[in-house]
């Protein structure tokens, strides 16, 4: 299959530039997360806005005895730090209050576990939640009129935590002390910014909050990636040098559908050690590194769709029933293309910027195309299989005919193992709408990479370099005919019949020179 220059060069036209671009960028902050003049919204009684959600592993030294700040970080520990916090409200608001009020405004910091979310609001006389306490409700709840509803926890008076700040005589801004909050804990946490003053509607909010695990800054749900792409890097590299090995043994016998599994064996390993120092680099300083992401991110979109061509390609009977896909070539390349752009946007909408554990409502919208194209290669992969197998079995080719069998079987395995964790992966998600289930999630997408490695490693074993390789090579019309066992066979029977053939004319010359 040969990649038409033009196309090829179009692509990198439009590629080139795109990755320069985002890596300009600079860094994304994920854990720690920055406020620039971010509006609060209102819902229901209750003006807020959220300052994070991250899953968060308890700490494993004891926190000081107090809660003051501290610039240096400190090993062992898991807490929320808040940096340069400032509230800012509008003049109309401001020049209600005298210069010398000593409390004109109140905003609340709130710190809770998802486990505790019901203890934040109340509803009076079962009604409609509401998140501040209103008249009716101080009487049943005993809470503060004009602030949030707190109910302390079950497990910890002290949580949920609310921290007060006040807004001062009139002015415009209120800066909140830089405090750390230290977690005890594992569990969810959420942050949110809250107002029950109808005087402070359309508040803005800038600083930032760092939130940090016992060992970095790394999100609890991705702290086991870093993990699981250090033995990914080792499974790929045994498979490289198992792989090249047998490349460079068996060089002059190499298949062009060969150099296309070389290609993406080392993608893959690339794609996992780049990944590697991605969240090496996000765990020691707490910002992703936009230039490495986008690459790391821009290799597994290759990688992805190069496996998909190959798989389909070699479905489509490339190098084994046909020289080259022909008339069809165009069709497979747009379709990788397309691909590769949908997987692309998907993950950079994904991994490139701002990391809570909730995803945004953006990616529910990208996963669709790229579901979507996914399906569409399985019918093609599958359709065009079928007619390579019939086309084998027509032509007796028995070797090729077992091979082409052992990857169907793959394939059927593959695409079952896909469905039936596509199901559970439904299911998960449905049963944990808040994230409880955090620490389990980096499995979900951990199974997608350890099943390409899984049917990367088939193909490998089915299509390895060897003396033997041309036996499922495309070797024109009588090639096809027969395979090599078949060839060996027939050689055999034509020196039996010249060996009788020169027999009999053995005899024939001696009779004659009897007769003479």
């Amino acid at each position: 299959m040969r990649w038409p220059s033009k196309l090829i060069l179009c692509f990198l036209i439009i590629a080139i530039p795109c990755l320069i671009l985002i890596s300009a960028v600079g860094s994304a902050e994920a854990s720690i997360h920055i406020y620039d003049r971010d509006p609060f919204r209102e819902v229901g009684n209750a003006y807020l806005l959220s300052g994070g959600s991250e899953g968060i592993l308890a700490s494993q030294a004891s926190p000081p005895p107090h809660r003051a700040f501290r610039s240096a970080a400190h090993d062992g520990l898991s807490y929320i730090r808040f940096e340069n916090i400032t509230f800012w409200r509008s003049k109309t608001a401001a020049d209600q209050h005298p210069d010398m009020a000593y409390s004109s405004g109140l905003v609340q910091v709130i710190i809770f576990e998802a486990a505790d979310r019901d203890d934040i609001g109340g509803s009076p006389y079962g009604g409609q939640r509401s998140i501040c306490c209103t008249p009716d409700l101080a009487k049943l709840e005993g809470c503060k009129q004009g602030e949030v509803i707190r109910i302390p926890s079950a497990t910890d008076v002290n949580w949920p935590i609310v921290l007060n700040v006040h807004f001062r005589g009139n002015l415009l801004s209120t800066r909140m002390k830089s405090k750390e909050v230290y977690i005890r804990k594992t569990g969810m946490y959420n942050l949110f910014f809250i107002s029950c003053d109808p005087k402070l509607k359309g508040m803005k909010v800038t600083g930032r909050t760092l939130w940090k695990n016992p060992n970095g800054y790394l999100p609890g749900r991705m702290s086991p990636l870093m993990k699981f792409n250090v033995f990914m890097s080792i499974a790929y590299a045994v498979l490289s040098a198992i792989w090249f090995f047998q490349y460079r043994r068996y060089w002059k016998d190499v298949l062009p559908l060969q150099h296309c599994i070389a290609v993406v064996i080392a993608l893959g390993l690339l794609e996992m050690i780049f990944w590697y120092f991605d969240y090496a680099f996000f765990n020691n300083t707490g910002t992703r590194p936009v230039g490495i992401t986008t690459l790391v991110v821009t290799i597994g979109g290759v990688r992805k769709t190069l496996l998909r061509l190959l798989i389909l390609s070699v479905a489509m009977g490339f190098g084994v029933v046909r020289p080259t896909l022909g008339g069809l070539t165009m069709k497979v390349l747009i379709l990788g293309i397309t691909y590769f752009l949908a997987s692309e946007l998907l993950n950079i909408t994904e991994y490139v910027g701002t990391i809570n554990d909730i995803a945004g409502r953006a990616r529910v919208f990208l996963v669709i195309p790229d579901a979507c194209l996914d399906a569409f290669f399985i019918l093609w992969i599958f359709t065009s299989l079928s007619k390579t197998l019939e086309h084998l079995q027509a032509k007796r080719s028995s070797v090729k005919l077992d091979i082409y069998r052992k990857f169907s079987n793959a394939l059927a395995v593959t695409a079952i193992a896909s469905v039936a964790w596509i199901g559970y992966e439904l299911y998960f998600k449905a049963t944990d709408p808040f994230n409880e289930k955090w620490q389990g999630a980096w499995i979900i997408n951990a199974f997608w990479d350890i099943l390409a490695f899984v049917l990367l490693a088939v193909i490998c074993c089915l299509w390895a370099p060897s003396q033997s390789s041309q036996r499922y090579a495309y070797a024109g019309d009588k090639g096809e005919e027969i395979d090599n066992e078949e060839s060996e066979a027939l050689c055999k029977e034509e020196g039996d019949i010249s060996l009788v053939k020169q027999g009999r004319k053995e005899v024939s010359d001696s009779s004659d020179s009897e007769d003479d």
